[in-house]
């Protein structure tokens, strides 16, 4: 369902666009994690560590491809708020092609590097063939990625975050069940799970094509579409590159963590940071989910020119998620042992007490985590990539930081700090960002009342 975010009460907007983009998020996460859960608890804890210790190199690639498409779906998002219909259709026809090519040179990248990455990382050679096994099928069905990213970031940006959300619930059933086909019946190892993960992507992009076609006359191009010039190409890749850089920036610090935590050389460790970044990804997933929704909601603000809706929508949102982010360190405080074990199994102590000790550490601090999320995605949705990008660069020195360092010093326990230490300094970046670019906006457009 089409959805205009630029009439109507802010926080409400924000909270029912978010509900279903939290749930679906959730669901896939759930299906990601599913591979983790169901890896550890059929085959083991070496095989949940060559699954675990892949996360990074995956997440530096398909990081990359998750902010390009977001990036590109945000100029779809201004011209729908800005009531331009035609070249709504025109930014589809132009994501599609732009996505379809940064894909395949993707693919090619990732897929001749696996192996060279496994061997920088340093992955211990008891997980190593079955961390390429895994990786390598993951690389190799990135178009599937592609497909189901692109159809539904587009339509998130003319309002719609239900259908992305019925799709990914599909997807995640099959997903499950085919983890235990492949696994339990047909005996495929940890390729089976990565199969699974790939065929769920596609049954879930092909759902949301269909669903396009049938129900959005918005995004339904037409032949004169198609044809491309390099106003529109640039225009789309001038936010697309920066975004797709940042989540990669992000990424690579997260590659120096993982370099870190191998050169423990200790299954035990890399198992329990493999399941505590699982629950971290859940548990975080309703932060991210309200940054997203404040990219949609910023730039079809942007769009109409209403930047009081935007200062106002700012607000709101950080109280919202900030309360939940508080929340989830109190649960992580509490009862963040049990849910390790869910992961890790009840006999493995050791990592489920190494798990827990890093949930209790990120947890307490997800408020910058929270702050994070909604000052860098409103930035992004008013066309504003250069801040961002020098927030993800903080990010990576701050990760690294941890990684070299602090570990050398402390081991496991200095790796925990890793994230917090990066989402503070991306933080101080970003507030002095959003202060200023609310203020210029509001110079250069003036002020409207809200109408609620």
């Amino acid at each position: 369902m089409v959805k205009n975010l630029t009439v109507g009460n802010p926080a409400l907007l924000i909270v029912g666009f978010t509900v279903p983009l939290l749930i679906g998020n959730l669901f896939q996460q759930f299906y990601n994690m599913a591979d983790t859960l169901i890896v550890g608890r059929t085959i083991g804890v070496a095989a949940l560590a060559a699954v675990g210790c892949t996360g990074s190199i995956n997440f530096l690639i398909m990081g990359f491809m998750m902010g390009f498409t977001q990036g590109l779906s945000i100029t779809t998002s201004q011209r729908f708020g800005a009531g331009d219909r035609q070249g709504v259709k025109k930014s589809f026809a132009t994501s599609v092609v732009l996505g379809a090519c940064m894909t395949a040179l993707l693919m090619l990248i990732s897929v001749l590097s696996a192996r060279p990455l496994l061997v920088l990382l340093n992955t211990p050679q008891e997980i190593f063939d079955a961390a390429y096994a895994y990786i390598i099928v993951i690389y190799w069905g990135f178009p599937a990625a592609l497909l189901f990213n692109i159809c539904s970031n587009m339509m998130r940006a003319v309002g719609d975050s239900v259908t992305p959300l019925i799709a990914l619930v599909i997807a995640c059933i099959i997903n499950i069940i085919l983890d235990f086909t492949f696994i339990l019946i047909f005996k495929t190892g940890v390729e089976g799970a990565a199969y699974a993960t790939v065929i769920a992507q596609i049954i879930a992009g092909l759902l949301c094509v269909f669903y396009i076609i049938r129900k959005f006359p918005t995004l339904c191009v037409s032949k004169e579409d198609w044809k491309l010039d390099m106003r529109e190409i640039w225009g789309h890749i001038r936010v697309a590159l920066p975004m797709g850089f940042q989540m990669s920036i992000i990424a690579i610090g997260a590659v120096a963590v993982t370099f870190a935590l191998n050169n423990l050389q200790s299954s035990i460790a890399i198992a329990a940071f493999a399941a505590s970044q699982k629950i971290d990804m859940v548990a975080s997933m309703p932060l991210a989910s309200f940054g997203a929704a404040m990219t949609t909601y910023s730039a079809q603000n942007f769009g109409a020119k209403r930047i009081d809706r935007i200062k106002k929508g700012v607000v709101q949102c950080f109280a919202i998620s900030g309360s939940f982010s508080l929340f989830m360190g109190a649960l992580y405080f509490f009862a963040g042992r049990h849910i390790s074990a869910l992961f890790l199994g009840a006999g493995q102590t050791e990592a489920v007490e190494l798990s827990h000790f890093y949930l209790k550490i990120n947890g307490s601090l997800y408020i910058f985590l929270s702050w994070l999320f909604i000052a860098r995605q409103s930035l992004q949705g008013l066309g504003n990539s250069i801040v961002p990008t020098i927030a993800g660069i903080m990010e990576l020195f701050m990760r690294t930081f941890a990684a070299i360092f602090l570990s050398a010093l402390f081991g496991f326990t200095g790796i925990c700090f890793a994230s917090p230490l990066a989402w503070f300094g991306a933080c101080i970046p970003l507030t002095i960002a959003v202060v200023l670019t609310v203020k210029k906006l509001s110079r250069k457009y003036g002020t409207k009342k809200i109408k609620i």
